[in-house]
């Protein structure tokens, strides 16, 4: 027993080796066995649930919540498609660069036949790639912000016209036709608009008599801030958005109730029209703008309110339509119906501001890095759908624009979901052609 113990223990070390390194071994030759399978960034990954034109959505958000996830993952099982996106490979690779390509069609000479295409913009996007995309692609421009009253005239009487002239610099160097968006809106209005003399806020005023004079002071605000912002844009301006958003059918009587309605009533639109027509003449194009304009109630309140002001002999051209779609809602009929309602009218119809979510208004899902191909599927198909109504009904459609050019940078993003990415355009975040774009070529082609 003295001897014994420490030679028990030596033999015992050795099994143990032994052991173990055939355990060591046999687990080599089957991690070696499954790597052609395509684990992580292997071959059968690569590539899978890619985003827009065959592209993953590298460095976009991921889903938020377990919920989201849950549905996330059980539509993509559906879709036959791989249901955790850390095992896809997306981002394996490095991003690529963003690039504007030379070798595809143009929209607006596609579209050349049929109405001109645009695109809101930043004045940084007249420079660089994006500038470089929009020539490209685009014969008319609209500012996306740098034109709204609080940008032209953050306070009273000092106007700033900087950022809003490189845009209609950047139109006319390039041979694009520049929109102007908007004159009067119930968001982005500075609120000295809405402050009577003593500092007190109008709608709060209770006497009749003061609430007279309120609303003189108020239209008389907006006459001269209509005639300074025409006189200045219109030898380069023809087309005018000239009130955007003043229809909400679950308001009093259907007017949105903001505080312009509030205090002017609906003499506030036909001050607007009537400013800018006398001051741009009579060959510039006043617009009334406003989304979902295919629902019936709001097509039919907003009909109403056109065909009382023309009765009164209000200068109104046009209805712009905003087209802010989704792959779901709405048809392209009910859209084009709307447009012949006003075109009874003898009025114009414009596509004023288009773009398509990947979601439902109630979806609260988030397909981060990994947008099913079925959507990007269905996105290219509503597209087409789209655009062949528009093409088959040029007679009402004077112009088509959206509201941004690539996913690289939309008002979608966060909205209605904060950290959410959308992907609404025809270009990706890369400035690359989608599925999208070649449905909208196509659509061309009758």
């Amino acid at each position: 027993m003295k001897g014994g113990k420490p030679r028990t223990m030596r033999y015992g070390a050795a099994i143990l080796a032994a052991v173990m390194l055939l355990a060591l071994a046999l687990g080599c030759a089957a991690r070696n066995a499954g790597e052609p399978d395509g684990g992580a960034g292997g071959p059968a990954a690569a590539g899978e649930d890619a985003g827009a034109g065959g592209r993953s959505r590298d460095g976009e958000s991921a889903i938020a919540g377990a919920e989201d996830e849950a549905n996330h993952n059980g539509e993509d099982a559906a879709n036959g498609e791989t249901a955790h996106a850390e095992d896809d490979g997306a981002g394996a690779d490095e991003p690529a660069e963003p690039s504007v390509q030379a070798d595809i069609p143009s929209l607006a000479e596609a579209y050349a036949g049929f109405f001109p295409i645009g695109a809101a913009i930043t004045p940084e996007q007249t420079e660089g790639l994006m500038a470089e995309l929009l020539k490209k692609h685009v014969n008319m421009l609209v500012a996306e912000n740098v034109m709204k009253p609080s940008i032209l005239q953050p306070t009273e009487g000092q106007f700033r016209f900087e950022q809003a002239d490189k845009i209609v610099g950047f139109a006319k160097a390039n041979g694009m036709e520049a929109r102007f968006h908007t004159l009067v809106w119930h968001q982005q209005v500075p609120a000295w608009f809405f402050y009577d003399k003593d500092g007190k806020r109008m709608v709060d005023e209770t006497d009749p008599a003061k609430r007279e004079e309120n609303k003189k002071l108020l239209l008389e605000r907006l006459e001269k801030h209509v005639r300074a912002v025409v006189n200045h844009f219109k030898d380069d301006i023809k087309s005018w958005d000239v009130v955007n958003e003043v229809i909400e059918p679950a308001d009093p009587g259907g007017m949105r109730n903001s505080e312009w309605y509030q205090i002017a009533g609906i003499d506030y639109i036909e001050t607007a029209f009537r400013a800018a027509r006398e001051a741009g003449g009579p060959d510039i194009k006043l617009y009334i703008n406003d989304y979902n304009t295919n629902e019936p109630a709001k097509r039919d309140r907003l009909y109403e309110l056109v065909k009382e002001l023309l009765d009164r002999g209000v200068p109104i051209d046009g209805v712009g339509h905003q087209t802010h779609v989704s792959v779901d809602w709405p048809s392209a009929a009910s859209l084009i119906e709307s447009m012949r309602k006003f075109a009874e009218l003898g009025l114009d119809n414009i596509v004023t501001e288009m773009d398509m979510s990947l979601y439902a208004w109630n979806d609260r899902r988030d397909y981060g890095d990994n947008i099913p191909e079925s959507v990007i599927k269905k996105q290219a198909d509503r597209y087409r759908e789209f655009f062949e109504a528009f093409r088959n009904n040029k007679d009402l459609v004077s112009a088509v624009v959206f509201w941004g050019i690539a996913d690289a940078h939309t008002w979608l993003h966060d909205f209605p979901v904060q950290g959410r990415t959308d992907a609404p355009l025809l270009f990706d975040k890369n400035l690359q052609a989608k599925p999208a774009f070649w449905s909208v070529i196509e659509a061309a082609k009758e």
